[in-house]
């Protein structure tokens, strides 16, 4: 039998799980359930009413949280060389191609995002296999494949993120820390379930927001009441 520590006992006794809370609930619960020392992460998980494996239903998309995600994130400007003083001048951690597809293909993914040019993606195409699995893959539908680096790098670092439904349908996405304030957790959430309501693919029958739940690292879910979306 697992061990469960007093503090998690303590923050699980907050959570009704017979109860649907509302979002404004939730946000303001989240921070008082959690049980890390450091600023944890706050989570939205879905679950839609999809099949994944229809190409039509594999919903993905991007999103600009209105507070950002509270985490600085490490972006990779993948380019030919007269696009390397643009991406760097945008903020990019690393720019460059041949040494990075190199050090991808060795395993090495200290990276948060990925942003490529048009012109270089026949050459990258070969780290799917390794960035795939990853979502860290430049995709144009995501705003990561594009000419404009310098846009895509402020994009990612002013809070843009992407998200993708699993082979289960569920779309698993970070909209904060638990040191935001209730009001911009709420906000953030609000923002990426807009996102995934208009991204309903006209194919999909019956429920659409299946459940949504928030939960911070480590610490207990709380199911969100999705009677004021749409379904």
């Amino acid at each position: 039998m697992a061990f469960i520590s007093k503090k998690r006992k303590t923050a699980e006794s907050k959570v009704d799980s017979n109860k649907q809370y509302s979002l404004n609930e939730a946000s303001s619960l989240v921070k008082q359930v959690n049980t890390t020392k450091f600023d944890a992460s706050v989570d939205l998980h879905i679950r839609l009413g999809v099949d994944p494996k229809k190409a039509d239903q594999a919903i993905r998309g991007t999103v600009t949280l209105p507070h950002g995600t509270g985490k600085t994130k490490k972006v990779l400007v993948l380019c030919t060389p007269d696009k390397e003083a643009e991406a760097k001048a945008a903020g990019a951690d690393f720019v460059g191609l041949d040494e990075f597809v190199t050090k991808i293909e060795g395993g090495w993914v200290d990276v948060d995002v990925i942003v490529a040019t048009t012109s270089v993606m026949p050459k990258i195409g070969k780290l799917g296999k390794v960035l795939g699995p990853r979502n860290l893959m430049p995709n144009p539908k995501t705003g990561t494949v594009t000419n404009d680096v310098a846009a895509a790098v402020n994009d990612v670092k002013g809070g843009k993120i992407a998200f993708k439904v699993d082979k289960a349908g569920i779309i698993h996405a970070s909209i904060g820390r638990v040191s935001f304030t209730p009001e911009k957790i709420a906000e953030n959430s609000q923002e990426l379930l807009n996102a995934i309501i208009r991204a309903k693919p006209s194919s999909a029958k019956g429920t659409y927001l299946k459940g949504v739940s928030m939960a911070s690292t480590m610490s207990p879910g709380i199911t969100i009441d999705t009677k004021g979306f749409i379904h």
